[in-house]
């Protein structure tokens, strides 16, 4: 039996940051679009997902934009939680997963969102171990992430397997000697899963 460090974003959910640019843009042509750009990607939001921005002055930050539409904030961290849907076969997929492996939950992610997604998605709570990077300061692009599970779990590498949907979070993961499976449909991945074979206890 191995562990899987499995991703939320896109491998559990749907995530659709357009949703919320579009929820909160006041009316004119691209503001959405930029609306994206300032707050959904880019140096703030990796800011936030580090654990280097409190989340309450990103959000001061969006009340505070022109092109922001005039609301509560409290309106607007629900605009910004709002952006997860269920995703095709996931609910199932963890299930499958579960019989086989142990789960690790491994994510970049802020604490908003985190929140949410702990409040409104049953098969994401009760995992035994959350590495989360607004809590460990770094995303998985980085090799630093996958350091610090290694270091902080005392696994071998041979003992993860890493399910995610961005390559460059696949391609750190390997740098540590951490395998991993590109996330495209839960068929095709609990397929590839099956070649996953720990060579250590």
């Amino acid at each position: 039996m191995g562990i899987i460090l499995l991703d939320i974003g896109n491998v559990m959910v749907r995530v659709d940051f357009d949703a919320f640019s579009s929820a909160v843009a006041v009316p004119g042509d691209g503001v959405s679009h930029e609306i994206f750009n300032r707050y959904c990607t880019g140096s703030l939001k990796s800011q936030l997902d580090r654990g280097l921005l409190d989340p309450a002055v990103f959000i001061d930050r969006m009340a505070e934009d022109p092109l922001v539409r005039p609301m509560p904030r409290q309106e607007l961290v629900r605009a910004w939680q709002e952006i997860f849907f269920p995703l095709e076969g996931a609910q199932e997929g963890v299930r499958a997963l579960e019989q086989e492996h142990r789960h690790w939950i491994m994510s970049d992610t802020d604490p908003l969102h985190f929140d949410s997604l702990l409040r409104t998605v049953p098969h994401l709570a009760n995992h035994e171990r959350y590495y989360l990077s607004f809590r460990h300061g770094s995303l998985k692009s980085s090799n630093e992430a996958f350091r610090h599970v290694l270091t902080d779990s005392g696994v071998h590498p041979d003992q993860l397997l890493l399910i995610d949907d961005r390559q460059e979070n696949c391609d750190s993961a390997a740098h540590e000697g951490i395998g991993s499976v590109l996330f495209s449909s839960w068929p095709e991945t609990l397929l590839a899963v099956q070649n996953f074979s720990p060579s250590r206890p």
